[in-house]
C-alpha cells in the first residue's frame, strides 16, 4: 500500500512536472527547430529578448505588482475586521449575514462581469488599475477563513487584554492577529496567486498599456500578427510571467506548506 501511494504521487509529479519542463526547452530552442522532428541541443535566449523587447513587459509587471499589492492589503483589512465580527461580536442578523457571505464563495465571479462593468461606468472608473481592484477588495474565503481561526482563540486572551486597557482595535491588532498569522498566510498565498494570474476582468476593464496586467499583455503578444506563430517567443513571454510565483513557490516551498497545515489544524 505504502509503495502504491508512493508511485501515485511519482505518477502525479511527473503530471505536473512534465509540461513545465517542456515549455522551459521550448523558449530556449531556436525558432526553425519548433516545429522539427529531429532531436538537437541547440538553444538560445534570443526568444526572451524578442519577447521582452516586443512588447512592454516591465510595464506589464509593475502594473500586476501594484495590482496585487493593492488588493491583498485591502483584503487583510477588510476580512480581518468581519472575521472578528462574525467570530466574536452579536449582532441582529448575524447569521443570515455570514450564511450570505458563504453563498458568494459558491457564486462564480464571472456572473458578475456585466453588473460590475456597469457600475464601474457610472463611476468612471473603466480602463484604470482602481477599476480592476475594486471587486476584490473583500473576500467571503478569507472571511470565513479568519472567522474559523478567530473563534479558536481563547476568549480569556481577549479579557486579559481589555482588563490591560486595549481597545478593540488594540485587541484585534496584538491577540488575534498575531495568532491567526499561519491563516493569513494561506489566504495571502491564494490571493496573490489568484490575481497574479486573472484575465478575464482584466481584459474587459482596461484598454490601454498602462493600466494591463501580465495575463492581458501576454494575451494581445500571443495573438499579435507579428508574433503569433512564434511559439518560442509566446512560450518565452509565458515563462517571464509564471518565474515569479514558480521562484516564490520553490524557495518558499516549505513555509507555504506549513502554513496551510497550521491553518487546517486550527
Amino acid at each position: 500500500m505504502r509503495y502504491l501511494k508512493y508511485g501515485v504521487m511519482y505518477v502525479l509529479a511527473a503530471v505536473w512536472i512534465i509540461p513545465l519542463i517542456w515549455t522551459v526547452w521550448t523558449s530556449f530552442r531556436p525558432r526553425d527547430l519548433i516545429v522539427s522532428a529531429g532531436w538537437s541541443l541547440q538553444f538560445t535566449v534570443d526568444n526572451y529578448k524578442h519577447a521582452w523587447s516586443a512588447a512592454p513587459f516591465g510595464l506589464y509587471y509593475l502594473n500586476t505588482i501594484e495590482m496585487v499589492i493593492g488588493i491583498l492589503a485591502v483584503q487583510l483589512v477588510t476580512v480581518t475586521f468581519a472575521a472578528y465580527a462574525f467570530a466574536r461580536m452579536n449582532f441582529w442578523g448575524k447569521d443570515v449575514i455570514l450564511m450570505l457571505v458563504m453563498v458568494q464563495i459558491m457564486v462564480p465571479p464571472d456572473i458578475l462581469i456585466v453588473q460590475n462593468y456597469q457600475v464601474l461606468k457610472s463611476l468612471h472608473l473603466l480602463d484604470t488599475k482602481l477599476g480592476i481592484m475594486i471587486p476584490y477588495f473583500a473576500s467571503a474565503f478569507g472571511t470565513f477563513l479568519l472567522r474559523q481561526t478567530f473563534k479558536s482563540v481563547p476568549y480569556e486572551l481577549e479579557e486579559a487584554a481589555r482588563l490591560d486597557g486595549c481597545n478593540l482595535l488594540q485587541i484585534i491588532m496584538r491577540v488575534y492577529v498575531p495568532l491567526a498569522t499561519p491563516s493569513i498566510v494561506s489566504f495571502g498565498i491564494v490571493s496573490i496567486s489568484h490575481h497574479w494570474n486573472a484575465f478575464l476582468w482584466p481584459l474587459i476593464v482596461t484598454n490601454s498599456p498602462e493600466n494591463r496586467p501580465l495575463t492581458v499583455g501576454l494575451a494581445i503578444f500571443a495573438h499579435a500578427s507579428e508574433t503569433g506563430a512564434q511559439f518560442a517567443e509566446v512560450t518565452a513571454a509565458t515563462l517571464i510571467i509564471a518565474l515569479p510565483l514558480l521562484l516564490a513557490f520553490f524557495i518558499f516551498q516549505k513555509k507555504f506548506i506549513n502554513s496551510f497545515m497550521h491553518s487546517g489544524v486550527k
